[in-house]
């Protein structure tokens, strides 16, 4: 039987909006596109400050989207915790990111009572294959 999210797209936007005002520094960047119970799909919009040398995504941009979305997809399953935060975090770079829109896809493998473990596979829009892989673990704070 399949869970539905703790929080509506609108909810889980204006959450972030208001507890995580930095994310929308260079505008309208991180867009939530789905959220269920422990899963969800983002997208980073494009901005030129996510460049590196070499006309790529940088990688510090994708573990911002990665670490992000799966904040995102863990509150989908815990409802607004805004002190659960990331403990470990491994990311595998596959192939460089044109500088085009990028969206991730998440999923937690166990939500526990104190500790969550998910991953992200993040992919170009309009590309073949994921660019980055992602596993990271979260501790929930006591309630």
């Amino acid at each position: 039987m399949t869970q539905t999210s703790r929080l509506a797209l609108h909810d889980i936007d204006a959450f972030l909006r208001r507890d995580f005002p930095q994310l929308y520094i260079h505008g309208d960047i991180f867009s939530v596109i789905e959220i269920g119970h422990g899963m969800c799909r983002m997208q980073m919009a494009y901005h030129e400050s996510q460049l590196r040398p070499g006309g790529t995504i940088s990688g510090p941009a994708m573990m911002a989207l990665a670490d992000v979305a799966l904040y995102v997809a863990l509150l989908g399953a815990i409802g607004e915790v805004p002190l659960a935060v990331t403990t470990n975090f491994s990311i595998n770079f596959l192939k460089k990111p044109a500088p085009r829109p990028l969206i991730a896809d998440c999923r937690y493998m166990k939500i526990g009572k104190t500790l969550a473990v998910g991953e992200a596979n993040l992919f170009s829009e309009g590309g073949d294959g994921p660019v980055a892989h992602v596993t990271a673990t979260y501790a929930i704070p006591a309630r």
